[in-house]
C-alpha cells in the first residue's frame, strides 16, 4: 500500500450487491489494477449536484482509499458531500442500477441521481 493511500476512515461504503456489479464491470472492461473506482460530484442535475461513478486512473488531486479490494479515487474537496454515503446495486423489475444513500443530501431528485447539500 502506498504512503498516499489513506488507511483510516473510509469516506463511503459499498454493499455486497454494488461490489459484485463493480467486479463484473471491471472484468468485462479488462481494466488494469491501476484503474480505480472514481467517486465524486459535479454541478448539475435537477437538485444541484450529480454523482460521478466510474473506473478511472488516479489524478494529481485525488485521495486514494482501498475499499473491499478496490482502489477508490476521490478529490479531497468532494469528501464533504460524500462522507458516509453508501452505494448499492439494485436489480429489480422496476429499478436497475446503482443507488446512493447519502446522509449529506438535504434534497434529492425523483430519480435519485442528483442532490442538494
Amino acid at each position: 500500500m502506498s504512503t498516499d493511500t489513506l488507511a483510516q476512515t473510509k469516506p463511503i461504503s459499498l454493499t455486497q450487491g454494488a461490489l459484485n456489479q463493480l467486479r463484473r464491470i471491471h472484468t468485462e472492461q479488462n481494466l488494469t489494477d491501476d484503474h480505480g473506482l472514481r467517486i465524486g460530484v459535479k454541478g448539475g442535475g435537477c437538485s444541484g449536484f450529480s454523482y460521478v461513478l466510474g473506473f478511472d486512473l488516479k489524478k494529481e488531486k485525488d485521495e486514494e482509499y482501498e475499499l473491499d479490494g478496490f482502489k477508490i479515487y476521490m478529490e479531497k474537496a468532494h469528501a464533504i458531500y460524500l462522507l458516509g454515503m453508501e452505494i448499492d446495486w439494485i436489480d429489480g423489475l422496476n429499478n436497475r442500477g446503482f443507488t446512493f444513500s447519502n446522509p449529506n443530501a438535504k434534497e434529492t431528485c425523483g430519480c435519485g441521481t442528483s442532490f442538494s447539500a
